[in-house]
């Protein structure tokens, strides 16, 4: 089985996917690549796996990618094909955590086999206050990202189900719900 799960950033969705990989052993995250310079403590292989650009256009060379995108100019990421077969070598389940075009991408690849979880801010001034909160990013970063999160708002109804994360505790305990319903199957 195959999860999906998508959100404008600063949704909550990190929150959300660490809190359901604790909870069920039978999940594994897969790690994206991209080419993004690393974040913070953002360490390689467990973020992400970190890519220069010309890395990853070899790999995309390669067909190494079960989906990739250029998320902004000369920013890609991407599902590496050796990590979903890695994962389903261990008989886990795989979750991803992609942005909404690679969510949709992912989601017609595994059809049936996956589900796809749009987990959604409760509005965009919200996401803007929890943007800022972060401090990760200056505010020409949040100004992009807000405009982003504008348009990937519009591709929640493609998604198998929506999760609006007004209050945490609530989101999380949708979010478990969904799951085992769709892990019981």
């Amino acid at each position: 089985m195959v999860l999906i799960f998508c959100a404008p950033s600063g949704s909550g969705k990190s929150t959300i996917v660490n809190y359901l990989l604790g909870k069920y052993p039978e999940l594994e995250f897969s790690v994206s690549a991209t080419s993004r310079a690393p974040r913070g403590t953002e360490k390689h292989g467990e973020a992400y796996y970190f890519l220069s650009t010309e890395e990853f256009q070899q790999k995309i060379k390669e067909e190494a990618f079960v989906e990739y995108e250029e998320v902004y100019a000369g920013c890609y990421y991407g599902t590496l094909k050796s990590e979903i077969e890695r994962i389903e070598q261990k008989g886990h389940h795989v979750v991803f955590d992609v942005d909404v075009v690679g969510g949709c991408n992912l989601k017609r690849i595994f059809a049936d086999k996956a589900l796809s979880v749009f987990i959604a801010p409760p509005d965009v001034q919200t996401l803007r206050k929890r943007l800022e909160g972060r401090g990760t990013d200056a505010p020409e970063m949040i100004e992009q990202r807000v405009g982003k999160a504008e348009y990937e708002l519009t591709f929640a109804p493609k998604f198998d189900t929506i999760l609006v994360n007004d209050d945490l505790t609530t989101a999380l305990q949708e979010a478990d719900e969904i799951i085992k319903n769709f892990l019981d199957k």
